[in-house]
């Protein structure tokens, strides 16, 4: 018993100097990763994290529900989409044609309401709030130096950066996009009650607006600089500029880092639903309009979905020519899609839990071709 007692005061002085530890290194966001994601067995963030962290709602207006199209659910899952789905661990697969809900399939206990992490999907909502404060006069152009908004970015190379930087990605920042190290920024960024000190401690490193480099603290910049021109936070911008315009059904949640700093985790953690998801797939597909409303400029929205610096990426959306069709997409961690194609008035919405075995930073993973083949198949067996 001696014995026991004696070990219980070591393991706790143990305890005691590791989080002391980790304070003294500024490392103690640890703990909140350790709760939330890795005691519960996961090693990255997860579909459902979002109900573990401090959450702003976004409301709805006047909702607009999809109508069903003629040929609603009369088509059936290919056996590869199938099989996709199940590996994969697919919670919504829906197909959009001509703007009716033309198929869809739920999963794993979700359906047509239930929340899940957009993930990096966000990014293109915070590129389109950026279209917005540029057509409502906030921001003065996309080359505004990002230094009229965040003094922290003022000298040397930073001072050349501007906004359109940020939405392109080519910030030129030492950003490491690692979701798997919890040592990374990445990791620190979703995990820190303070974001902006996070993101004001960046430096950057390499010539503003020259190359493409993915990295979610772009995002993150951008949001502030949204905030500080509009003098609004984020989730009720949105919410007044394309949640409750857009005729969203339901209320949707926006991680922020703390109810104490109140700043939306902007490059993720948008928890809604697959159909209303896909209405920002709709505007864009619109040229930015709802309703013969023009609700985003068009010219933005045009520039968006144009290759910038690579020819996959424009400005937060993400561009794919496959099989001769051109495809805009929104693009979220672990396999969260809204693809988009124009011409065939054709929108894809996939929501799950993993994404292909080839995954990896920025590169499109052969799930993204699965499931545009396989929706044109199910749309080829009943044609309308």
């Amino acid at each position: 018993m001696k014995f026991l007692k004696n070990l219980l005061k070591v393991l706790v002085v143990l305890f005691g100097l590791l989080i002391a530890i980790l304070y003294i290194t500024d490392t103690d966001y640890l703990l909140k990763a350790v709760r939330t994601i890795y005691m519960r067995g996961y090693t990255t963030a997860f579909l459902d994290d979002y109900k573990r962290f401090d959450n702003r709602t976004i409301d709805v207006g006047t909702p607009q529900p999809w109508p069903n199209h003629k040929k609603y659910n009369t088509a059936k899952e290919t056996e590869t989409l199938q099989k996709a789905n199940k590996d994969w661990g697919t919670v919504a697969y829906v197909i959009i044609k001509n703007d009716s809900i033309w198929y869809e399939n739920y999963f794993d206990g979700y359906n047509e309401n239930s929340k899940s992490n957009s993930f990096s999907m966000a990014k293109s909502y915070v590129s389109g709030l950026l279209g917005k404060a540029l057509m409502e006069g906030y921001i003065k152009s996309l080359d505004e130096p990002v230094c009229n908004y965040l003094p922290e970015f003022c000298d040397g190379l930073a001072a050349k950066m501007t906004v359109g930087d940020l939405s392109t990605m080519s910030s030129g920042t030492n950003w490491d996009e690692a979701y798997y190290s919890p040592l990374s920024i990445t990791t620190r960024a979703y995990f820190d009650d303070d974001l902006a000190k996070v993101m004001n401690g960046l430096k950057v490193v390499e010539e503003p607006g020259k190359a493409f480099k993915y990295a979610s603290g772009d995002t993150q910049m951008l949001a502030m600089v949204i905030e500080k021109a509009t003098g609004k936070k984020l989730y009720t911008y949105l919410e007044e500029s394309f949640w409750k315009p857009l005729g969203s059904e339901n209320q949707t949640l926006w991680q922020v880092d703390s109810d104490e700093h109140d700043l939306v985790k902007a490059y993720c953690c948008i928890a809604s639903n697959a159909k209303d998801f896909a209405r920002f797939g709709k505007l864009y597909k619109d040229h930015g309009k709802w309703n013969g409303k023009q609700v985003l400029d068009s010219a933005f929205v045009a520039k968006s979905l144009t290759p910038k610096f690579d020819p996959v990426y424009g400005y937060g959306w993400w561009l794919k020519n496959y099989n001769g069709k051109d495809f805009k997409m929104m693009r979220g961690h672990l396999g969260q899609y809204v693809i988009v194609q124009p011409e065939d008035n054709v929108i894809i919405v996939r929501l799950g839990h993993q994404k292909s075995p080839d995954a990896g930073i920025g590169h499109y993973t052969k799930d993204i071709s699965l499931y545009i083949d396989e929706a044109y198949k199910m749309l080829n067996q009943n044609e309308n």
